[in-house]
């Protein structure tokens, strides 16, 4: 008997229905409701849209009785290495003012989100990103999603080049359907016929019908400066550098962060390297992993469709071998290079060009006025008065670029006049942690995240205190739910939500990147994440070797048996 064929996912039935991500949301934009239908939702995500609801009010009922839902929408700008200008910033926190919930989300992908847009604001919004020549599509949905890079705005070829590397592969592999063009922009009383072009290949050369199976994310960055996290994308390029200049990159392939708890074939996973490609080569090297997976990847089964499912089920070399017959010739090995060490760009910074650039941490990357902190002032206080340019971090911080030496302290007095602390007033804990979003507006959320950690930070830098142990340097990471999407599956301490209030501490990643952390304890109530924590650093102090990091002594003692060891040490 033949094994049963299995049925595609509702999403892909959607995407081919959907006349190249088209679909019905058009008329659905203009109907009496506050939400959009189930093929619609899907569809949304590739327009940089993801229909939400305020948990926190989430099953309030009605005068009759009836639970209600109180919908609203996240809006993402897709900005490739996280470079802006300031006129762009300031026109995002004006739509954040006028159609959001007041503040602006610098993300873990260095991009820009406005929280709790309602539906009748979507398209205004969408179009002003527009205008300001930046664009949500691709933003989300099954293709490829914000190409991240190292964004130091230094002044010379080798940053340069990574920046418009960056820029080309958004370009080239920006999905070409102009269906996004007609539900957004295209003025319905102008008598504009639609675009509809024929064929798939003509289409969506690259993505066909029906896209990818998945979410893809590329990443480029220097092995000296790990700052995107290279290993944990489908695509990290790790630039090679001789004599100064870039020669090419090394590409690691098939990382991925999410994991689905109830099914035990999900799993977190570090690239592996593939191949070395020349300038020349390695976009078309990157298309043809693409067209691997699109034609490939596990379009029956959501969980299982990103590319580290099809590199493990396959194996590196057939890997390979597949993606060498869609490039057409053989690839060259990967160079012997790996990363050494991981910068942030906070604080001040000589460009190269006479001028500064200063980084600024951003708690989790929220952007708002509350109370005496009033960080979205400052900022159009900066933008206004110097017109810096701007650069977003992989760990939701900011960049001013450009800032004349005779401008430095002016722009560190406007931040302190609005109550931002400076980068080099806060703690090592809160520099290197960071956040998703969570409750109330992720509706796969479990628990808190962004509105918990600030707290836990506070209580940690009390305990790093006592021990001595305040200028040690380890990457924290928290999510709401084990979908990772704050790379908390690499990072020194991750602590993941696992149920309402109860979260898994991972420990023995490191801040280089290149190392999975490994599960301590699970089901941790939030009030004890904090003295979990506080017992292994002070068993970390006792007993570390000299320089050893805080990630490296967790895994060199076994994090599996930690527990028992620092158990039996108090």
């Amino acid at each position: 008997m033949s094994e049963k064929v299995k049925k595609l996912t509702p999403v892909e039935v959607f995407k081919a229905e959907s006349n190249y991500l088209r679909g019905e949301i058009a008329e659905e934009l203009v109907d009496e409701n506050d939400f959009f239908g189930k093929a619609s939702i899907q569809l949304l995500k590739h327009h940089g849209t993801y229909q939400q609801d305020n948990r926190d009010v989430r099953g309030v009922k009605d005068a009759a009785g009836k639970p209600q839902k109180s919908y609203m929408f996240m809006v993402r700008t897709k900005i490739p290495g996280g470079r802006i200008t300031s006129e762009q910033l300031l026109a995002e926190l004006d739509l954040c003012e006028e159609v959001a919930n007041g503040t602006l989300r610098i993300t873990s992908r260095q991009g820009l989100q406005l929280h709790g847009v309602l539906k009748n604001s979507l398209k205004r919004t969408i179009r002003r990103i527009e205008e300001i020549k930046l664009s949500t599509l691709a933003a989300c949905g099954d293709v490829e999603r914000n190409v991240m890079c190292t964004p130091a705005p230094y002044k010379d070829e080798i940053h340069d080049q990574m920046q418009q590397l960056a820029a080309d592969i958004a370009e080239r592999l920006c999905p070409q359907s102009t269906g996004f063009y007609e539900v957004w922009l295209q003025d319905p009383d102008s008598g504009e016929k639609e675009l509809v072009a024929g064929g798939a290949e003509v289409v969506e050369p690259i993505y066909g019908s029906t896209y990818l199976p998945r979410k893809f994310k590329t990443a480029v960055a220097l092995p000296s400066d790990n700052n995107v996290d290279l290993y944990t994308h489908d695509c990290g390029l790790m630039a090679i550098v001789e004599e100064g200049k870039i020669v090419g990159y090394n590409m690691l392939v098939g990382g991925g962060q999410g994991v689905t708890p109830s099914a035990k074939k999900t799993f977190p996973a570090l690239g592996k390297p593939l191949a070395f490609a020349t300038l020349e080569q390695v976009i078309d090297v990157l298309v043809a992993v693409i067209k691997v997976q699109r034609d490939n990847g596990d379009r029956t089964d959501r969980k299982v469709a990103r590319l580290k499912y099809l590199i493990a089920n396959w194996g590196i070399e057939r890997f390979r071998a597949e993606v060498e017959k869609y490039y057409g010739s053989p690839l060259t090995d990967p160079r012997p290079i790996e990363v050494s060490e991981h910068d942030d760009h906070m604080g001040w910074h000589e460009q190269g060009d006479g001028r500064w650039f200063y980084g600024l941490n951003v708690e989790n990357g929220r952007i708002k006025d509350e109370g005496d902190f009033r960080l979205k002032s400052a900022l159009r206080a900066i933008c206004t008065k110097f017109s810096p340019g701007i650069r977003l971090t992989p760990h939701q911080g900011m960049i001013f670029a450009d800032v004349e030496e005779g401008d430095r302290d002016e722009l560190e007095s406007i931040l302190r006049e609005h109550g931002v602390p400076l980068t080099e007033e806060i703690s090592n804990a809160r520099r290197w942690s960071m956040a998703c979003v969570a409750w109330p507006t992720c509706g796969l959320s479990i628990t808190e995240s962004e509105r918990a950690l600030p707290s836990m930070i506070d209580e940690l830098d009390v305990e790093l205190e006592k021990l001595g142990l305040a200028e040690e340097k380890f990457t924290v990471r928290m999510t709401g739910c084990p979908n990772g999407c704050a790379r908390p599956y690499n990072s020194d301490i991750g602590i993941v939500g696992k149920a309402k209030e109860k979260y898994t501490i991972l420990l023995g990643g490191r801040r280089l990147g290149d190392r999975l952390n490994t599960i301590y304890q699970d089901m941790v109530p939030a009030g004890e994440v904090v003295p979990t924590l506080a017992r292994v650093f002070a068993f970390f102090k006792q007993h570390r070797e000299s320089d050893e990091s805080f990630g490296d002594f967790c895994h060199r003692r076994d994090v599996a048996t930690l527990a028992s060891q620092v158990d039996g040490d108090s």
